[in-house]
């Protein structure tokens, strides 16, 4: 378990967080407690005022009203002049690669010219605190000299644009973090500005480019006073530091309820728009996944394992997305239905690297609908698989009516397209329909017929059906039967079943109270609606296009927040580990990295939370930092209890190949082969890829272990596996007993059957089958013959028990007779009669004796 002090620095256990705090403590103190925050933020205030700042240093006598407002306009003056001001969009300033032989040749030539003449160190210091002017165009300069003049007189628009400009670098303003920071201070302090103290819990929280000490205390107090003003950014960063533990104790509490008020404008932002609510669309990803992981394709989890990609070379699993969409469009000018139906698809819904486009998907939906029925609704063809496309279709196009997506809003021309559809059961069509009924769209009010069409699309698995009902069954109270349908379409995570199990899970409806689950469904709502918050597009589009800086940013503003793939992206950038062996140094043509890509103990921190967020390479990631010693001191134990906990999951190939590694060499653990090997071979068993590095490790790990027991070393050596031995049941004794008998034949029957092989070579193909094995059923045969002739046995020799005691109540009769005519003394009860050597004349025995018969 990964766990982070009170005040985010690591104790002696191996998973703790690495940060650096001051001893603020008591800001830490007032979690939650509006009073008490108000006391500190005026004790700030105070300190402000007593200090002066900047500003009010300079000039402490402009505050007459009417300067305010000259400053005002000065405001808007620099506003008109920024907006002339456009960093170059050119492919070739921005080191984009463009399509074809000349953009081709033209970026190459570029990138040789600055490897050549411009590959120098890095110029760029963001920290420092008086940082070499860079010579600003007029405009740029005359913009800037109107909002210095407007600070001075404490226009906040003036100061808050004069942060952003500092810390983002807009219009081509050089960055510099530090006076990025004194701006967000005073604008702070000067008027409570919740975007201000957001951004200064932001710098305090990451000490970026070295513009303050990091200070998790400080930035947990400033993003509080934010998120009391409202700052969503902010609500979202304390939230995850109650549930995670980051500068204050855990607070499963407070971190539901931060969680429910961004999770309340998510939903109410997810249900606004046009009917059915918005289209959230999905843009964080990692950046190490479109590598093939951390570790590098085959190594990492996430192309490893079960989780490899196994199809064939020819398979369409490895084509770029490009690609398939030529394919498609080939398809689909074939003739091919489902093509055409998967590209209106694609083109409805969009990706993260292209955007929707709703015209070309509306043309290929109706190109599909036209296969099927013509312009006054009648059928074309009777096919059955194309008319479920077709179905499909037809409620693609009704939503887009509906909704008024790419075209103008129709609800009767929706409510046709629904009922086309409907007529082969399509699940889009029913819950559309429902929708409209639920609503009185186009139709009249009917929540009973609602409902019909939403358990019909329900019953097809359609999740927004299931919630819908769901809502139906919690407004009349049948808690049961709602949450059964909210758990089912929680699994394919539905916005809307995630509120309602939080709702459900927080207050304790129908179940006890749950601080822990409700926090968890609060999070995914949250996190659903990245709109609000965050901005992925951006991110993803800087670090596409090779700024790698700005990406850098973005991503740890959304990591702050929670987001684990965010967490994941900023160590990764942060990452200069990746091989041991690195040649970078002695590339000339290898860019170098800025300062602000030198962060060691940031990256740390950030594998720490991707990896308590259940991110099994960031885990192993740090285990390698603790074993190198970045950003932290070398600790042994440490990178060895990360590396056991990745083991433990059975999933990571990498991290037993560590745990065998440490264990060979004796590093943070005792030295033991005989261990070693086990992890070597448990890593093989795991991923298939790793056969040979598994191998060359073994075949080391074997001359290692033969010279240890060769001088009488004290390392446990290997040693063979004892097999396990069990009991035999009387089937398996008899089949073993059977297998061992045709292997100790074997070599006295392959002359024969080798000529029997070769006379039957030319035979019907199958016809040797028979003799290649023993059914499997002559052991069950067997048994069965067994345990009837037992039972023979048994009843055969009751049958003779019967006759002998009938023969010898006869003889006793036959003696009492005779007794008394001879005189003859009758036997001792309990002895038998003396009959002689041989039976008597007149025994019945007699007759038998004298025809030798063997019955006797």
């Amino acid at each position: 378990m990964i766990l982070v002090t009170s005040n985010g620095v690591a104790a002696a256990q191996p998973l703790k967080e690495t940060e650096q705090t001051s001893n603020t403590k008591q800001y830490a103190v007032a979690k939650g407690n509006p009073e008490e925050l108000a006391r500190i933020q005026q004790d700030e205030n105070k300190r402000h005022r007593t200090q002066g700042s900047f500003l009010r240093k300079r000039h402490p006598d402009r505050e007459s009203h009417a300067e305010r407002i000259i400053a005002s306009y000065a405001v808007q003056e620099a506003l008109s002049i920024l907006e002339t001001i456009h960093p170059s969009q050119s492919r070739l300033t921005r080191g984009e690669r463009n399509n074809g032989v000349f953009g081709t040749t033209l970026y190459y030539a570029k990138e040789v010219f600055q490897l050549l003449f411009m590959n120098g160190p890095s110029q760029d210091d963001y920290s420092s605190t008086s940082p070499s002017k860079r010579k600003l165009s007029k405009p740029l300069a005359k913009a800037i000299k109107l909002l210095e003049n407007a600070a001075e007189d404490e226009d906040q628009d003036a100061i808050f644009l004069l942060a952003e400009m500092s810390f983002f670098g807009n219009y081509t303003y050089p960055k510099n973090y530090q006076e990025a920071f004194r701006w967000y201070d005073d604008l702070a302090s000067l008027s409570g500005n919740s975007s201000a103290q957001h951004m200064l819990g932001f710098m305090y929280a990451t000490g970026i480019g070295g513009s303050v000490e990091r200070d998790q205390a400080k930035a947990l107090m400033y993003h509080t006073f934010a998120a009391l003003g409202g700052n969503t950014e902010s609500q979202m960063t304390i939230a995850y530091r109650h549930h995670t533990g980051i500068g204050t104790p855990r607070n499963c509490n407070e971190a539901a309820y931060w969680y429910k008020e961004v999770a309340d404008k998510a939903i109410s932002y997810s249900r606004s728009g046009p009917p059915g609510g918005q289209s959230l669309a999905r843009d964080v990803f990692r950046i190490a996944d479109e590598h093939g992981g951390v570790y590098g394709e085959g190594a990492s989890v996430v192309s490893s394992g079960v989780h490899a990609n196994k199809a064939g070379p020819n398979s369409d699993q490895h084509a770029a997305f490009d690609d398939v969409l030529e394919y498609l469009d080939l398809m689909s000018r074939k003739g091919d239905i489902k093509a055409t139906f998967s590209l209106g698809r694609i083109y409805y819904e969009g990706s993260r690297t292209m955007k929707r486009n709703l015209r070309a998907a509306r043309r290929h939906f109706m190109m599909v609908a036209r296969k099927y029925w013509a312009k006054d609704g009648s059928l074309v063809t009777e096919d059955g698989g194309t008319g479920k496309i077709a179905a499909k279709a037809a409620g693609y196009l009704g939503r887009m009516f509906l909704r008024g997506e790419g075209m103008e809003q129709s609800f009767d021309k929706a409510l046709t397209w629904f009922r086309r559809g409907l007529t082969n059961g399509d699940a889009l069509c029913e819950y559309e329909l429902g929708l409209m009924y639920l609503e009185g769209l186009g139709v009249r009010k009917d929540p009973m017929t609602a409902a019909d069409y939403f358990k019909e699309a329900a019953n097809q698995d359609f999740a927004s059906a299931q919630v819908r009902l769901a809502q139906l069954f919690l407004d009349q109270g049948d808690i049961t039967t709602a949450t059964r349908y909210l758990d089912i379409a929680a699994r394919q995570g539905h916005i809307e079943a995630f509120y309602h199990l939080a709702e459900i899970s927080n207050n304790g409806i129908g179940r006890e109270r749950s601080c822990g689950m409700a926090t968890a469904y609060y999070k995914l709502v949250a996190e659903k609606v990245e709109t609000l918050h965050s901005a992925f597009d951006e991110a993803n589009m800087e670090y596409e296009e090779g700024d790698i800086e700005e990406a850098l940013v973005t991503y740890m503003m959304a990591a702050e927040q929670g987001y684990e793939a965010s967490q994941a992206n900023v160590a990764y950038i942060l990452d200069e580990h990746r091989s041991i062996l690195s040649l970078d140094s002695l590339m000339p043509w290898k860019k170098r990295r800025s300062t602000l890509l030198q962060d060691a103990v940031l990256a740390l921190i950030f594998w720490t939370r991707s990896a308590k967020q259940s991110n099994i390479d960031s885990l192993v990631k740090m285990g390698d930092y603790y074993l190198g010693g970045y950003g932290s001191e070398k600790d042994m134990e440490k990178a060895a209890t990360c590396y056991q906990t990745a083991a433990e999951t059975h999933q990571s190939a990498q991290a037993l190949w560590n745990l065998g590694w440490i264990h060979e060499n004796g590093i943070g653990v005792e030295q033991d082969f005989h261990l070693a090997k086990r992890f070597y071979d448990q890593a093989l068993e795991t991923s298939a890829e790793s056969y040979l590095p598994v191998r060359l490790s073994l075949t080391k790990l074997r001359v290692r272990s033969a010279w240890n027991t060769l001088t009488h070393g004290k390392v446990n050596s290997i040693q063979s596996e004892p097999e396990p031995r069990k009991a035999w049941s009387f089937s398996e004794w008899i089949s073993n007993f059977v297998a061992d008998d045709d292997s100790s034949n074997a070599y006295y029957q392959s002359a024969e059957d080798d000529d029997f092989v070769d006379q039957q070579a030319d035979t019907m193909p199958g016809g040797d089958d028979f003799y290649d094995i023993i059914d499997e059923s002559i052991v069950e045969s067997l048994i069965i013959i067994g345990l009837a002739a037992t039972l023979a046995f048994l009843v055969y020799y009751r049958q003779q028990r019967q006759t002998n005691h009938q023969r010898q109540q006869v003889q006793a009769q036959q003696a009492q007779v005779q007794g008394g005519v001879l005189g003859v003394a009758p036997p001792v009860e309990g002895q038998q009669a003396d009959g002689g050597f041989f039976p008597p004349v007149g025994d019945p025995g007699f007759g038998q004796w004298v025809a030798g018969g063997v019955g006797h």
